[in-house]
C-alpha cells in the first residue's frame, strides 16, 4: 500500500517512513501542500497522511481542494491540535480519520490499514486467491493451510497482485511498491522476487505477460502448473 505523508517536521516524517515501511507500507514523504499536489498528480497513492499545519498553507484547505476535485483517496489527518472543534472540522472537510500528536505507530498503521481496506471494499485484513491467504496486518501467508514466509518485498509484490486479481501489473508499478523516491532501483529486482515467489507458490501461480508485466493465474492454470 503506497502512502503519501505530508508533514514538515523532518524528524517525525523520517520516523513515520521507517515505521510504516516496517509495517508493510510503501511510504513517500513531502513537506508542503504544493509538493503534495505535484506528487499526487504524478503518482497513485492508496492513502494520505496529512498534517494540519504546513509551511505553505493548511492541510485542511488541501483536503477540501482534493474532495472538491472529486478525489476519494482515504485521508488520515495528523496534527498537534486535538480539540473537538478541530477534529470536527477535519472530518467535515472530508477526512476519513483523525489522529492527534503524539501517537503510537502501531495504532496509526492499523488505522491506515482500516482506511485502505474499506476503500477496497474489504471487511478484513485478509487477501485470498487460489488457496493462498495473506494477512496484510501480520505480513504472513498460507497456501492451502500451509504456512509460508515471505521477505518484505516478496510480500509487497504478492499483495499488489492479490489486491487486483487478474489485472496485469507492470514492472514499473511493482517497483513503486518496493522502493521510495530516494532509493536506487536494481534493474532485475522484480524478476528476482517473482522467481522466489514461484518457488514458494508453484511455477504457474504468477504469470508473465510478455511486454506488459505480471498477473495472478486463473485457478485452473495455477493448479495445473
Amino acid at each position: 500500500m503506497r502512502i503519501l505523508i505530508v508533514e514538515d517536521d523532518a524528524m517525525l516524517s523520517d520516523g513515520l517512513q521507517v515505521g510504516l515501511r516496517l509495517a508493510g507500507f510503501s511510504p513517500e514523504a513531502v513537506e508542503t501542500c504544493d509538493d503534495a499536489r505535484h506528487a499526487m498528480a504524478l503518482d497513485r497513492f492508496d492513502a494520505l497522511v496529512l498534517d494540519l499545519m504546513l509551511p505553505d498553507g493548511s492541510g485542511l484547505e488541501l483536503l477540501r481542494e482534493l474532495r472538491g476535485d472529486g478525489s476519494d483517496i482515504p485521508v488520515l489527518m495528523l496534527t498537534a491540535r486535538d480539540r473537538l472543534d478541530d477534529r470536527v472540522a477535519g472530518l467535515d472537510a472530508g477526512a476519513d480519520d483523525y489522529v492527534g500528536k503524539p501517537f503510537e505507530l502501531p495504532e496509526l498503521s492499523a488505522r491506515l490499514r482500516a482506511l485502505v481496506r474499506r476503500a477496497q471494499g474489504r471487511a478484513e485484513n485478509l487477501l485470498e486467491w487460489n488457496g493462498l491467504q495473506l494477512d496484510v496486518a501480520r505480513m504472513t501467508g498460507a497456501l492451502d493451510g500451509r504456512a509460508l514466509s515471505f521477505s518484505r518485498r516478496e510480500f509487497s509484490i504478492l499483495a499488489a497482485l492479490m489486491e487486483r486479481p487478474g489485472a496485469i501489473l507492470g514492472k514499473q508499478m511493482l517497483e513503486e511498491r518496493l522502493y521510495g523516491w530516494q532509493e536506487d532501483v536494481e534493474s532485475n529486482t522484480v524478476e528476482v522476487h517473482v522467481h522466489h515467489l514461484r518457488a514458494k507458490l508453484g511455477s504457474g501461480f504468477i504469470q508473465t505477460v510478455r511486454g506488459a508485466g505480471y498477473r495472478l493465474a486463473p485457478e485452473a492454470e495455477a493448479r495445473r502448473a
